[in-house]
Order: C-alpha cells, then sequence, then structure tokens
C-alpha cells in the first residue's frame, strides 16, 4: 500500500471492502480447530486458534497467543517432553490468553496444550518443528527484483478460483497463485531477473476487494485463493533451484478491517485507538522526521489508521510486539525467504524496526530488508534508512526504496507530475541528477531499490506524453544507475493502466481464456516484443558485467533532455589494464538528435581513448585528446564499455 496523499480516497473503497459478503471459495484452513462459541451454555473451556500454530527448536522461545471461549480463571499444562509454560495470562473477557514456552532445549514433536477450568478441559495441538536449511541469502545491487501481485499474474490452479468469476471486477479475485507463477519462472529467468517480490500472501478473507493481500484477516496462514503453504514453499524451493531468491511482503502496521481483533483485540491497547474513536493515518512524514514536531503530530502518522479504516497495530505494547517479530519469524523460516519488503515503513515507530531488525539479523545474518517510504525527498527517506543512528535508533532496514529517483525518472519524461510528489515541476534530466547528487544523505546509497513503476502507482505508459521510447529509455536508466532495479510485472511488455485498480491488469496469458499469450514471444504485439526484447537485453547485459550493477557511478554530463555517466568498479583509477570493466552510459529523451562533447580529463575515463558501444549501438568512438563526441539519434540509450588503446 502506498503512503501518499490518496488515504482519505481510499476510506470509501475500504469500508466497501469491510462491509462486503466474501464470495471467495470455502477456506478449509490448514490445521483448523473447530470454532468456540461464547453462548456455550456449559461454560467449558475451549480454543480455537493457536498464534504461531507451530516453531522450531533452536529458535528463541515462542510466545503463544491462544483465543477461545470461556478462558477466565483457566488452569494451562503442556504434554511435550522438554517442554514448559513459564508464564501465562489470561485476558479479562475470556476471549484471549498469552503462553510463554520454554522450548530451546526440547527435539521436534507434536505437542497437546490443555486448558481446565470447573467447567470441564479442552485441548488444542502444537508443534515443535526442525529447522529446514536455507540459505536465506539476501537480495543486493547485483540483484534484479520482479514485483508480482499474484492474484493478476497467474492462474496455475483453477480449483481456487472464485465461484461464480469475479475477472470482470476490477476489484475482485481473478484467480493468480503461487503455482501459476512457479509456472513461469523461466519466462523470469529470460528477462533477466533473479530476485521475485510477491505482495502479502496472508488470509485476505474480507470480500471481493481483498485480493490484494493488504487487508489481513489471518497473518499465520495463506490465502486460499492463492493456494497452500506447501504451495507457497514449493515456489520458494524452485526458485532456490534455479539459484533466484524470494522476497515476501509484510505488514506489520496494520490488519484488515476484517480481522478477528477489530471486533474484539486481545487486549485493551492492541490498537492505537478503536473502531470508534482513532486517529487517521497522516502521511506528514516530514512530522517524524522534524525534531520541532509536537508528539501529537508525530502520532498522526505512526497511530493512525490506515485510511480510515485498518487498524493500526500498538507495537509499543510489548505483547503485540512479541506477537509481531514472531509472525516475521514464522514466515521467514516457513518459506525459506531471502529478503522482506516492509509496507508502509515509516508508520510504524522506529524502536519497533530496531527489535525486529536486531532479531532478525541474529537468526538470519544474510537476509536483507527494503521498506516503503513513499515520499519524493531525498531527506525524508534517507531518514528511515539503516545503518545510521538517529534519535538514538538505527532501524536496521537494509535500505529504503528509492521513491525520490522514481519521481524525478517519471516526471524527466512526463509533463505532469506523479502524485505526492515530494518535489513539483518537470526539471528533466537535472532533476535526476539532483536526487542523485544526495545520496550522501544515506549510509549505503547502493543498496536503494530503483524503480519506474509499482503496483501503487499508475503505469509508466499512462503518464502524459509518455511514448514507448520514453518507457525503454527509463529502462536503460534503471539498468545502468547505483542501485538494485526493480520491475513491476507487465512494465516490461509495455502495459497501460491508470489509478488504482487500473494498473493492476491481469498478465496477458496468465488466464484461461486470454486471448493473445505474452509470457510467449510468438504472442506478443510488436510493440511488447519491442519494450520485452529490449528489456531482457538490458539486464542479461546487466548481470554479465558487474561494473553495472555494483560499480561506482560518476556524473559527467547532465542538460535537461541529457544524461552522461560512468559506472566502474573504482572511480579513482584509469583505463589501463588490471583496473576492471568502465562503461559509458549516455541517454537522449530529446525528440531531436544530440551531439555531446564530452571533457574526459580528470574524470573516471581520464586516458581511455576508444569507446566500443556495446547496448542501442555498435559504433567505435574514439577520443581526440582528452575530449570525446557521442551524437545520440532522438529518444536513444547507448551503452558504451571504454578502453585504453584502440578498442579490441
Amino acid at each position: 500500500m502506498n503512503g501518499s496523499g490518496r488515504l482519505l480516497a481510499l476510506a470509501a473503497l475500504m469500508l466497501a471492502c469491510a462491509g462486503s459478503a466474501s464470495t471467495a471459495i470455502a477456506q478449509g484452513a490448514e490445521n483448523a480447530l473447530p470454532t468456540c462459541s461464547t453462548s456455550d451454555t456449559t461454560s467449558a473451556p475451549c480454543i480455537d486458534k493457536v498464534d504461531p500454530p507451530s516453531w522450531w527448536v533452536a529458535l528463541p522461545s515462542p510466545m503463544l497467543l491462544l483465543h477461545g471461549a470461556h478462558l477466565t480463571r483457566a488452569r494451562f499444562s503442556i504434554a511435550g517432553k522438554g517442554v514448559f509454560i513459564t508464564q501465562s495470562e489470561i485476558m479479562a473477557n475470556g476471549h484471549y490468553a498469552f503462553l510463554w514456552l520454554a522450548t530451546r532445549s526440547a527435539d521436534p514433536q507434536p505437542i497437546r496444550i490443555r486448558v481446565t477450568t470447573s467447567a470441564g478441559s479442552a485441548a488444542a495441538p502444537f508443534r515443535l518443528e526442525p529447522r529446514m536449511p536455507a540459505a536465506h541469502a539476501g537480495f543486493s545491487a547485483l540483484d534484479v527484483m520482479y514485483l508480482i501481485m499474484t492474484d493478476r499474474f497467474a492462474d496455475g490452479d483453477l480449483s481456487n478460483d472464485p465461484q461464480p468469476s469475479e475477472r470482470d471486477l476490477p476489484r475482485g479475485w481473478h484467480g493468480g497463485d503461487f503455482r501459476g507463477v512457479e509456472q513461469h519462472l523461466d519466462y523470469l529467468q529470460q528477462l533477466g531477473v533473479t530476485t521475485l517480490w510477491t505482495t502479502p500472501v496472508y488470509d485476505n478473507d474480507g470480500g471481493t476487494q481483498a485480493y490484494h493481500g493488504y487487508s489481513a484477516t489471518d497473518l499465520y496462514r495463506t490465502d486460499p485463493h492463492f493456494g497452500s503453504m506447501a504451495d507457497l514453499r514449493h515456489l520458494s524451493d524452485a526458485l532456490h533451484r534455479r539459484g533466484m531468491k524470494l522476497v515476501l511482503d509484510t505488514v506489520p502496521n496494520h490488519l484488515g478491517a476484517m480481522h478477528p481483533w477489530a471486533a474484539d483485540p486481545p487486549t485493551a491497547d492492541w490498537f492505537h485507538g478503536t473502531r470508534a474513536d482513532h486517529r487517521i493515518a497522516s502521511d506528514k512524514f516530514q512530522s517524524v522526521i522534524d525534531p520541532h514536531a509536537t508528539p501529537e503530530q508525530r502520532r498522526g502518522v505512526t497511530d493512525g489508521w490506515f485510511a480510515n479504516v485498518l487498524p493500526d497495530l500498538n507495537q509499543e505494547n510489548p505483547l503485540v510486539r512479541q506477537y509481531l517479530i514472531q509472525n516475521v519469524i514464522w514466515w521467514v523460516e516457513n518459506t525459506g525467504a531471502d529478503g522482506l519488503r516492509y509496507d508502509t515503513f515509516p508508520y510504524v515507530g522506529r524502536s519497533f524496526w530496531q527489535a525486529l531488525d536486531q532479531q532478525l539479523h541474529e537468526l538470519y545474518p544474510r537476509l536483507t530488508t527494503v521498506g516503503e517510504v513513499f515520499n519524493g525527498s531525498p531527506v525524508v527517506t534517507s531518514y528511515f534508512a539503516g545503518g545510521v543512528v538517529r534519535e538514538g535508533i538505527d532501524t536496521g532496514l537494509s535500505t529504503p526504496f528509492d521513491f525520490p529517483a522514481f519521481f524525478a525518472l517519471r516526471n524527466a519524461f512526463s509533463h505532469r507530475d506523479e502524485p505526492a510528489a515530494g518535489k513539483a515541476g518537470h526539471d528533466g534530466m537535472p532533476a535526476l541528477e539532483d536526487v542523485l547528487r544526495q545520496d550522501w544523505l544515506y549510509p549505503h546509497p547502493e543498496r536503494l531499490v530503483l524503480f519506474i513503476g509499482n503496483h501503487d502507482t499508475r503505469r509508466f505508459l499512462s503518464q502524459p506524453d509518455a511514448s514507448v521510447a520514453d518507457l525503454k529509455l527509463a529502462f536503460a536508466l534503471l539498468a545502468t544507475l547505483r542501485g538494485m532495479p526493480q520491475i513491476y510485472s507487465g512494465d516490461e511488455i509495455a502495459m497501460r493502466g491508470g489509478d488504482d485498480p487500473d494498473n493492476r491488469r491481469d498478465f496477458p496469458g496468465g488466464f484461461p481464456g486470454d486471448a493473445q499469450n505474452a509470457f510467449a514471444a510468438s504472442g506478443r504485439t510488436p510493440e511488447q516484443s519491442d519494450v520485452h526484447d529490449w528489456v531482457a537485453t538490458l539486464f542479461q547485459f546487466r548481470d554479465h558485467h558487474p561494473a553495472l550493477a555494483n560499480g561506482e557511478q560518476q556524473d559527467l554530463f547532465v542538460d535537461p533532455s541529457a544524461f552522461v555517466f560512468v559506472r566502474t568498479a573504482d572511480l579513482k583509477k584509469g583505463c589501463g589494464a588490471g583496473n576492471g570493466e568502465r562503461y559509458l552510459v549516455a541517454v537522449n529523451s530529446s525528440d531531436q538528435p544530440r551531439e555531446l562533447k564530452l571533457q574526459l580529463g580528470h574524470t573516471a575515463l581520464d586516458g581511455c581513448s576508444a569507446f566500443t558501444g556495446e547496448i542501442g549501438s555498435s559504433a567505435v568512438l574514439h577520443a581526440i585528446g582528452s575530449e570525446l563526441t557521442i551524437s545520440l539519434g532522438p529518444k536513444q540509450a547507448e551503452i558504451l564499455e571504454a578502453h585504453q588503446g584502440i578498442a579490441p
């Protein structure tokens, strides 16, 4: 979900979602317990949910949250070898109980949790599992991330489709699932993708408008529209066999309006406010970073209900904090995930992120995280990056998404700003260079995740005046600028789409009855093939030349329609044997040809005399003295390799 000024506009939509009746498939929950009834006249205790439903040996001992009925004054016991209850706490309404277990020295085994009162007893299962080997490899600038909205990508299992079909509903469930994603990994790999980010996989039993995954109703269950946990793990294993990575979308800020807690929270302060009395979330992130802001202004961001209807979790409550941290661990451990994408990052207090990061890095040292900070200012965005202490806290975030560069890239190829851009004005390429100039604000600018579109923004080609040629130029910059590129599914085939939900159309060819199959080269239109093949060429070339991925960057020339820069492993070394590859990237966004004269002296290209076109041109250019002349056609991008002496 985005953090833009469209929060209030979303409110009516979310309320409609909350009030709708689900037309989804039968739920059939994995390991479901019988539903407890508070009106049961026998008053016997009952347990119908245990969170988490399982845990792993050799991990920190878990806190369990039990839901049921008639738990007041209950006594709890556990049947398991080497497992003990160290503490318990029953909530006043008798619906919830917290149990703290000691499990560090236990072996894998099934366990029974028993609750007893004077009116009777009940039991619920729990499992201690052996840890599965997993690399949890993390992502880096060497990777290319691909964002998939699972419901809109491909339908690989017709049995979990909604009945009747909802494909004609823009906000309905269309049938995409984990198996559909797995069936198209060849397509992703041939495109140059190394890392898959899926929108949230949580159960979203909130009606016909909860297809996106950001309105969770059960944090310990995959949504059955997408498939089972076994299906998700199968997808993860398939990615890892190919050397690819999985990034899960994680939402610790809020829940869906239809989550049972919204009407019956485990504790009185489980949320910031209640359904009847709460703040509306503000996206004025400047108040969070402003040392002179009032506490009330800051709480407007961190304590407000997103879109006015999504319950805002109170991470300052130690019980909530532990519940959420355990939940993240549970998903990472179950899926073998390599990284996490954090939704609505600024809306959660910094101390929670610090606590989560410390726990994750203790358990998974290589796992990486990327946070959504939907703002166009590098000053605001960099404040949330990890690796630096601010207000006494290091969030530990591996990197934020580079929204400032996103807005600059969009505006460079459009005559109107994206909504919620942190900086107004159509400034062309200098606006992009200005964003890059502020990289000093970040502890690790090389980690920034760069993108030209995602599921919360209108499609690139639906921007005013943006053309296919502009899209190809934007992809050229995405593939060659510092940081890790992220592609939104469908942009590589020139998909159009306006504001949500129009930007979330089905991928053509992923669903039964589709008239076109853009997954296959033979099924693409000439325009789709043009963009797809350009994107594949760029990212495959990037994969074979690490200087374009993790090399340093030096900007040589910029004006309103042209941008020229160098990527190389070490800017301080000139051309010469053993000094590594160095690439000159030149972009002309004008409708007219450009002739650019570059002064190479005292730059990373000092001493380079020959330049071989690799992408966009096969021309061989020669410097005259320390001056190089580059001729670029209208809307042209070139990548040239620099050499000392005669080009090979």
